[in-house]
């Protein structure tokens, strides 16, 4: 049985070739001649996924170890009986850590303190939830909104949702976890918009890891030209991989559509696809991923918080783990291609993309520090060992 396999998934090969022979090729370039003999597909978000590359194929089951599900024709696939699935809170834990690292880093940058700062979060699922669980950590309070969760009354014990007119005059920092879609009542394609941002407070900071075509890239420059939006980070940009050199020239921190891209996020998005095909094969699944875990490249750091404050302790060990700034300069390389080599440029990043392990891997070796700093640490996913 052939299956198609997108490049940028970690363990793809080993663990579809329990199933069948797996070919691997790069997502965005995906054709029809392809996929004609496959039977399963396993991709990411790269590639679109409708009439045109699948009508005359054999496929029957197409996973995308994603998050997001807006590049799949999914009527067209239920029409044509084509099993389908995605990969839900594959990468979320990543994406709220990109997020932690951005705020971190920005606040440095600008002089900020995170601590009793009002940050939003917009869209409170898997990533969302994990988001303001990371804010709290670093001593924000924490606003949220969520049309859908809070008409299904789907708050949790403790958890409320506030209307998004309050949430934009109220928030010191805002950042966007929702997914793209362009109908019904709460279609979010340009959802930050002109009107969204006049709302705002002046001086916020905004944050879009969610989807390009959710923030109306005009709209952000104009909010920005008049400080509506002090500082920015964008790691999702409208028209992907071709992005904009304007915006880009503006923000405080750009990268390729990575913040889920730690190593965790995108195989355990390989592992949620496998384990959805071999139940529609009808096969127990018979690859497992753990004992395919490579060490961390830092499983212990020493921190001396001595004469620190806890945010600059904080900055100092996300750092040490995860340097966003890296991802920036990286990302900020390829802006004065040509456009064709640009956007070649942008899938390269994502899919050679340097092994980001999440927090929980890393121990903290912790000396002269205050008991928030420990119970922020803990809090944010790091091991502990106090000397």
């Amino acid at each position: 049985m052939k299956i198609v396999c997108s490049t940028n998934m970690p363990f793809v090969e080993e663990a579809f070739r329990t199933l069948g022979n797996p070919i691997v090729l790069e997502g965005r370039n995906l054709t029809p001649a392809d996929v004609q003999d496959a039977e399963l597909m396993a991709i990411r978000s790269t590639t679109r996924v409708d009439a045109a590359l699948l009508e005359n194929s054999r496929v029957r089951f197409v996973g995308t170890a994603t998050i997001g599900t807006d590049h799949m024709d999914i009527p067209y696939l239920e029409q044509r009986g084509i099993h389908w699935c995605f990969a839900p809170g594959c990468n979320a834990n990543s994406v709220s850590e990109y997020v932690t690292a951005a705020l971190l880093c920005v606040a440095e940058h600008h002089g900020l303190t995170l601590v009793g700062k009002t940050l939003g979060v917009i869209g409170v699922g898997n990533v969302g939830k994990r988001v303001v669980s990371k804010g709290l950590a670093l001593g924000m309070k924490v606003l949220r909104n969520d049309p859908p969760r809070e008409r299904a009354g789907d708050a949790a014990p403790g958890e409320s949702f506030v209307p998004l007119d309050r949430l934009l005059a109220e928030s010191d920092f805002i950042t966007l976890h929702v997914p793209l879609t362009r109908d019904g009542q709460d279609a979010t394609y340009h959802l930050a918009g002109a009107r969204f941002f006049e709302r705002m407070k002046p001086g916020t900071v905004y944050l879009n890891c969610a989807r390009g075509a959710v923030t109306d890239t005009n709209a952000l420059l104009h909010a920005m030209d008049r400080n509506i939006v002090s500082h920015t980070t964008i790691d999702t940009w409208e028209g992907e991989p071709d992005f904009r050199i304007d915006l880009l020239t503006r923000v405080d921190l750009g990268s390729p559509h990575i913040a889920g891209h730690s190593f965790e996020g995108k195989a355990y998005g390989t592992l949620m696809v496998y384990e959805s095909a071999c139940r529609h094969l009808g096969v127990a699944p018979s690859w497992k991923l753990e004992p395919h875990l490579p060490p961390p490249p830092v499983p212990e750091y020493r921190l001396n918080a001595s004469g620190k404050t806890d945010q600059q302790a904080l900055r100092e060990a996300v750092k040490a783990v995860y340097d966003i700034e890296a991802d920036d300069a990286r990302f900020r390389a390829i802006a004065s291609l040509p456009t064709d080599q640009r956007k070649r440029q942008f899938d390269k990043l994502r899919s050679n993309y340097p092994m980001r392990r999440e927090f929980r891997f890393t121990r903290i070796h912790l000396t002269g520090a205050s008991k928030s700093l420990d119970q922020s640490l803990r809090a944010l996913g790091f091991q502990r060992h106090n000397t």
